[in-house]
């Protein structure tokens, strides 16, 4: 199909999105922007946090393992829903109790201000690769079927998107993106319902039909029993509820949307909600992943399986009708994950690192600090694409799962140690746990995963018998982030204390 008509849908959706912002950030103040005036409802932040959750990587990630992994990622899926229950009736009632801005907040009230800067630190860590990454994927695959077509550079490609990400977000924040996102996740919902639709029917059978056709294959195995194997069904479901927990409940950006709700009940059923449609959604994301093998088998199409949808959708067989919905879904489940990204960064950094509602000031110098940080966040978006994109490795989305691992571990440990315990931490030595233990969790990953690392480097400084030893075969998956939050949670015990009563008698730990 022409890149210049798939061109040209790109940008009528952009003038879409920027006619959605300016009408909903009229009146717009810093409250709208950090907190969306508490007044959102919880109906469209459940369908928008959708798209914010999926993102451009899940659209072409999940289906594309199918083919290697069939369905057993669904395990993940059915972890996130333990989580979820954790996050609505744990979670967000302690946000809602404390009426916080940011939920770092509770780190400074429980711990102080140490605990508070760690946890905004790792968030803002793990939030500016992560999602860079998964622009930087979205970016390359619109780069090859358009851009270069047209001649256009991809650093005039990365500019231009993330220019018209921060047109539509910097001044109504919040309350704006509860509604792109919504918009946003529609488009991406829609192009995944008929792209089934439309490879089904190009494979010559029904839904039913195809089906019986997958699992003849084994791509509808949904449960791994191996013990040893990295998506061991056990391994896979507790991995799943606690990068749940981390990744949704302790991350500014989620629960950003979600207290902007005007009630805890509401919030509750929002989370709730929202969990139900991302069961049903990831289940159509492994249905299409193996729709799109069975077709490629029969057209003998060999690709790389991030490659293999955008392959078959922009192919010449579809005569451009699959094309076009591909590149406004694909642009759909890619923006609620960027633009929601540089919102929170920008809300953490100034409410969590400048105190910027501590501090004297008109509505007027506060928005302008704000304003600042906001396209600061940009171009350091910007300029991390850039170093994506000189590395040239689609690997690097594998790393960027292992590296929220990494990062949301210290979130996790610090959290629950916060609620689970009573103990006081003496705050000189919070960073220092919160360094050692990621440390520490990725030194057993390495070991246990060397094919995953470099084989050759593992063998050469001799821990190919030492990983042998200790792990026994045993290579850790998903629940990575779990050794981590544990790992902290030991960390931070150590350096605690009891706590004493107003009468001076000692309380329990």
């Amino acid at each position: 199909m022409s890149p210049l008509v798939l061109f040209s849908f790109v940008i009528g959706y952009f003038v879409l999105l920027l006619t959605v912002a300016w009408y909903t950030s009229r009146n717009s103040n810093n409250e709208s922007f950090f907190i969306g005036n508490r007044n959102s409802n919880w109906m469209l932040v459940a369908f928008g946090m959708i798209g914010t959750s999926l993102s451009g990587v899940t659209f072409v990630s999940v289906p594309g393992g199918v083919g290697g992994g069939n369905f057993f990622y669904f395990q993940i899926v059915l972890g996130y829903l333990l989580g979820y229950l954790v996050i609505a009736f744990v979670l967000i009632p302690l946000y809602y109790r404390m009426n916080l801005t940011s939920i770092y907040t509770y780190l400074e009230k429980r711990f102080g201000i140490n605990a508070h800067k760690a946890g905004a630190f790792f968030f803002i860590l793990s939030r500016v690769v992560g999602a860079t990454a998964r622009l930087y994927l979205v970016i390359s695959i619109l780069q090859l079927f358009i851009f270069d077509k047209l001649h256009i550079p991809f650093l005039v490609t990365a500019f231009v998107i993330l220019l018209l990400i921060l047109l539509y977000t910097f001044e109504g924040g919040v309350k704006t993106i509860i509604y792109t996102d919504t918009l946003q996740t529609t488009g991406m919902l829609v192009g995944l319902v008929v792209c089934i639709i439309v490879i089904t029917k190009a494979l010559g059978t029904d839904f039913s039909g195809a089906w019986s056709m997958m699992a003849s294959k084994g791509y509808t195995r949904i449960f791994n029993w191996d013990v040893h194997s990295s998506s061991y069904a056990l391994k896979h479901i507790v991995g799943g509820m606690f990068i749940a927990i981390a990744m949704t409940g302790l991350d500014q950006e989620m629960m950003q949307k979600n207290i902007s709700v005007k009630t805890l009940k509401d919030s509750q059923k929002n989370i709730m909600t929202f969990t139900g449609i991302v069961i049903l959604v990831n289940f159509l994301f492994l249905v299409l992943g193996g729709i799109l093998y069975l077709y490629a088998s029969t057209k003998g199409i060999s690709t790389a399986p991030d490659d293999l949808f955008p392959t078959i959708a922009l192919s010449d067989a579809f005569t451009g009708t699959l094309g076009i919905i591909f590149i406004i879904a694909i642009i759909s489940a890619l923006f609620p994950s960027v633009d929601g990204a540089i919102t929170s960064l920008t809300s953490c950094f100034c409410i969590d690192i400048l105190g910027i509602n501590k501090k004297q000031g008109t509505e007027k110098e506060k928005k302008r600090t704000r304003l600042k940080v906001h396209f600061t966040f940009a171009f350091v978006f910007f300029m991390m694409v850039i170093l994506f994109k000189a590395i040239n490795d689609k690997l690097i989305i594998d790393f960027i799962l292992k590296f929220a691992g990494i990062t949301y571990g210290p979130l996790l440990g610090l959290f629950a140690f916060g609620i689970l315990t009573k103990r006081k931490l003496n705050e000189k030595l919070i960073w220092m746990v919160c360094i050692i233990a990621p440390l520490l969790a990725l030194i057993l990953d390495m070991l246990s995963n060397p094919d995953w690392y470099d084989k050759k480097l593992h063998m050469s400084l001799g821990l190919q018998g030492l990983s042998d030893r200790i792990f026994h075969g045993y290579q850790i998956g998903n629940e990575l982030i779990l050794i981590n939050g544990i790992l902290t949670f030991l960390g931070l015990w150590f350096i605690s204390k009891r706590t004493f009563s107003s009468q001076g008698q000692l309380q329990p730990a």
